[in-house]
């Protein structure tokens, strides 16, 4: 693979954008916070090349099949599938993963995509970013997410969980970025709210990507650094029972889940098809 090199050095300002959801507050908002500069090389990606109505490469991607045990953990609605209809590229370089909605006798069924590296490609550190566009509506749950691979011996939350990017499809102007680990983990999360005051994150591309070291994980959407989370916010947690278990390799998520305990449920008016438009993904470490 060809290496690209990246400078990356960013303000954390918050010029009144920032607001902090459930959980613990990272970084200080009180303060400007300027970044040592990082250089990163380029050591993963997927750009999505290839003809219209094809899979995504297997040499990069597998997938999660079905509903899971109790919806994913979430009561989630969706049942998860590879077929190009919920998963496919659209030939100019994007790859969509789509929630679509079944009308039947037996009432409103859905299916979409729930895509990821799990035993193809894994990381510690670095910088995990992805351009994308997300969709919208009530009970849509978009999210590009890290889960630890450690999961099956060290279930979760212990394996460590990293969402870079998740939406409630009924606040299509905000997102979330969290981490869930032992103590701090489902509505105790550790997380940041980013809103747009004047767009939607369905109306055009943006990059969402977080910068990981060995203490700390910061998020970014379009290179502004909104929120830092450090080994010791997470161990201050659970009344200093928490642990900081992002020391491992974690694998990549992306999905578009339907209904589910974060987001809600799908009403009469939530529009379908809804789709997430993803550009590219790539993985860089620092040198």
């Amino acid at each position: 693979m060809d290496t690209l090199l990246i400078n990356s050095k960013a303000v954390c300002r918050f010029l009144g954008i920032l607001t902090i959801a459930t959980g613990f507050a990272a970084c200080d908002v009180s303060e400007d916070q300027q970044l040592d500069e990082r250089s990163y090389e380029l050591v993963w990606s997927d750009d999505f090349d290839g003809a219209a109505g094809e899979l995504p490469s297997a040499a990069n991607w597998t997938y999660d099949i079905g509903n899971g045990p109790a919806g994913w953990g979430n009561n989630e609605l969706q049942m998860y599938t590879d077929n190009p209809e919920n998963v496919s590229l659209d030939g100019n370089g994007n790859l969509l993963l789509t929630a679509i909605r079944i009308d039947n006798e037996n009432g409103d069924q859905f299916t979409s995509a729930r895509i990821k590296t799990e035993g193809l490609f894994t990381k510690a550190y670095g910088r995990f970013e992805a351009r994308l566009k997300t969709p919208y509506g009530p009970g849509i749950w978009p999210a590009f997410w890290l889960l630890g691979d450690n999961c099956n011996e060290m279930p979760w939350p212990q394996c460590g969980e990293i969402d870079i990017m998740e939406l409630r499809g009924q606040e299509p102007n905000k997102i979330a970025g969290s981490v869930h680990g032992p103590g701090y983990s489902a509505g105790q999360a550790i997380t940041a709210d980013y809103t747009l005051e004047n767009g939607r994150f369905d109306a055009e591309f943006r990059i969402f990507a977080i910068e990981w070291g060995e203490d700390y994980i910061d998020y970014f959407v379009d290179d502004f650094l909104y929120q830092r989370i450090t080994k010791e916010d997470t161990e201050e947690a659970d009344d200093g029972k928490g642990e900081w278990v992002y020391d491992h390799p974690f694998y990549i998520i992306m999905n578009v889940a339907v209904g589910g305990n974060y987001v809600g449920f799908p009403v009469d008016a939530t529009p379908f098809p809804q789709t997430m438009t993803i550009d590219y993904v790539r993985v860089y470490e620092e040198r």
